[in-house]
């Protein structure tokens, strides 16, 4: 959560245009306020405005401040609701500190307690943050780096915080803890960040902050600190993204112009693994069939949309490799006590290789000896780092909160694993390897095709979008899709919508159907399409109005279904990656023809990196 951009250049202006910039690119990760401070006449300069960015640069243009340095901010609020006093930058009692904060620090109630009792000092927000403020400047002693150390020696927690003084205009100070931060080199400049997108106009060649080190960056120099204080070597890493990649392109929002990348983005996954023959490689992964044959468990871990690509990865692994495999959500993972010892493979699936929860569970997984395999779509990120093998997604970076594009992604790399997990084992014949490679070879194209029906999707809708209750339904592997479905919708349409197991719709849940009812029966599986096709029966007796959504050249859809969606014929094991996309486009015309913000959902963020 939360998006932080700090700036150290030449001459005496630039960094509030810089850091602006920097924030709307990373307005993904926050937009319930925003603020920037400047290093300036001698002091600091703090302009901060609840809402959006756009409200902050009202203000930035009304007034003539800039500087050569400064750190700026976009909220997604953890403690303290949005408002002007909320949002960072926060500061000592007397402003000459600033500072800027990502994460949760679990122990401010104490640290708070003892500024106000021992120290006298009064907050002014509801924040956790502002305790850090305080600390610094009652330990500053003309050191920043000195005055941060010691901060956050006391604080417990997750965090990248960036610190500036007024007495030390020309240094910018971060620490990171559990937090994603990034250092920019630039030219007679640097600079700091959440993520690359803020610096992808600027910068190419970063350094990726570790776990408990300090950076030190002023105009000329970027120094990076151990948690023993000791300036360690770090090598430089190249950005290769397409800088336009990370814009809308003439599309509305990055949502619908991510749904229309994915079939590059598959086709980019695919060809990254397959070798001149068709046959798939795992470069970096090593996972032989002496290794493979020990693992005894597979436990996936994952959250929100990546949990449910889990789930599709569970199906696969236990068909085509035969390993008993487990989808767990990482938020409850390590808090259960799960079996694990030195024959489990834990793997952990995360777009953003950020997501505090999924962390938490790979490193206690490490610590009790599993191998642990991370599917992420961003390089150099935490959990790839931390992880024994990474298989990355090739999505390109994805904006939009509603994830898209990194779950099919994910749904390729989850098969890809599995049929070399079976082949590399001996469990899975040659002819049925080369069946399901050919089957997702031609899903780019037939995404392709399938996106064409976008307008029929869109009148959909129009029937649909004023309706607030939704149930989402499948058998077999259209559950995980249906599960999928119905999260996009309610986190970009606030429609209350509840995906189930068509089978357990009479266990309860039926109770809840009536003629105000929306149901979208999912039946892409040929082998349950009959027994789903009673669950509708059930439901259209009770009077609910029924899309449904099945493969080219299945039958006795009109006389069931009100609406009817089509895919385009493929084998059941991998209808998942045909049969989300329509819902992905249904929840972005519900969400749409309802006024919401598509990409930046209310109270969600794309990073989560608290718990």
């Amino acid at each position: 959560m939360c998006g932080i951009v700090g700036y150290i250049g030449g001459g005496s202006s630039g960094a509030k245009r810089i850091i602006t910039d920097g924030l709307k690119r990373l307005e993904y990760r926050g937009y319930d306020s925003a603020g920037i401070a400047l290093a300036a006449d001698g002091g600091l300069i703090v302009e901060k405005s609840v809402g959006r960015i756009a409200n902050l640069e009202k203000i930035l243009n009304a007034s003539s401040a800039d500087s050569h340095a400064g750190i700026g901010h976009t909220r997604w609020a953890t403690h303290g609701e949005p408002s002007d006093a909320n949002a960072h930058p926060h500061t000592n009692a007397d402003g000459s500190i600033a500072i800027v904060h990502n994460g949760i620090i679990e122990n401010y109630i104490e640290l708070k307690k003892w500024l106000t009792t021992e120290h006298g000092i009064s907050f002014r927000s509801e924040t956790d943050s502002e305790v850090a403020a305080h600390m610094i400047g009652l330990f500053y002693e003309g050191d920043l780096l000195d005055a941060v150390n010691k901060t956050v020696k006391k604080m417990r927690g997750a965090y990248a915080i960036c610190a500036m003084a007024a007495a030390e205009p020309d240094k910018i100070v971060a620490v990171r803890k559990d937090a994603p931060l990034i250092a920019g080199i630039g030219e007679n400049c640097n600079f700091l960040a959440s993520d690359i997108p803020a610096l992808l106009k600027y910068a190419r060649m970063i350094y990726l902050i570790e776990n408990n080190e300090t950076v030190l960056v002023t105009r000329n120099d970027i120094t990076i600190f151990n948690e023993a204080g000791k300036p360690v070597k770090r090598d430089v890493f190249h950005v290769t993204w397409d800088a336009d990649a990370a814009e809308k392109g003439g599309y509305d929002h990055f949502m619908r112009k991510e749904i229309f990348e994915q079939p590059a983005g598959i086709a980019e996954t695919l060809n990254r693994r397959l070798d001149e023959n068709g046959e798939i490689k795992l470069d970096g992964i090593s996972l032989t069939k002496q290794e493979l044959d020990r693992i005894e468990r597979i436990y996936i871990v994952a959250c929100g949309t990546a949990s449910h690509a889990g789930l599709v990865g569970k199906f696969a692994i236990e068909k085509f490799a035969r390993i008993p495999a487990e989808t767990d959500i990482a938020s409850e993972f390590r808090y259960r006590e799960p079996y694990i010892d030195d024959k489990t493979l834990v793997i952990c699936i995360s777009q953003s290789g950020e997501t505090l929860d999924t962390l938490a569970a790979l490193r206690e997984a490490k610590s009790k000896g599993a191998r642990v395999l991370s599917v992420v779509n961003v390089v150099g990120s935490s959990v790839a780092r931390e992880s024994d093998d990474v298989f990355y997604t090739w999505a390109g970076p994805e904006i939009a909160v509603a994830s898209t594009k990194a779950f099919t992604t994910q749904l390729i790399c989850m098969y890809l694993l599995a049929l070399y997990m079976g082949r590399t084992r001996g469990i899975l014949p040659d002819n049925e390897y080369k069946r399901v490679l050919s089957e997702l070879g031609e899903m780019p194209d037939k995404l392709t095709k399938l996106l064409e029906d976008e307008p029929k999707i869109q009148n959909i809708a129009k029937k649909i979008y004023k309706n607030e209750r939704i149930f989402f339904i499948g058998r077999g592997v259209d559950v995980s899709v249906a599960l999928e479905g119905s999260l996009k919708l309610k986190e970009i349409s606030y429609i209350h919508s509840f995906a189930i197991a068509a089978g357990e719709l009479k266990h309860g849940t039926i109770a809840l159907i009536d003629r105000d009812s929306l149901v979208v029966a999912l039946a892409s599986q040929d082998r349950l399409f009959e027994k789903l096709l009673s669950n509708i029966e059930e439901v259209k007796a009770r009077g609910a109005y029924v899309i449904m959504l099945a493969k080219t050249g299945a039958g006795g859809m009109d006389k069931r279904a009100d609406d009817v969606i089509l895919i385009p014929a493929c084998a059941d094991d991998v209808t998942p990656i045909l049969a989300v996309v329509p819902l992905q486009l249904l929840a972005y015309h519900v969400a749409k023809l309802r006024g919401c913000d598509i990409d930046k959902p209310k109270n969600l963020a794309k990073s989560v990196t608290v718990e």
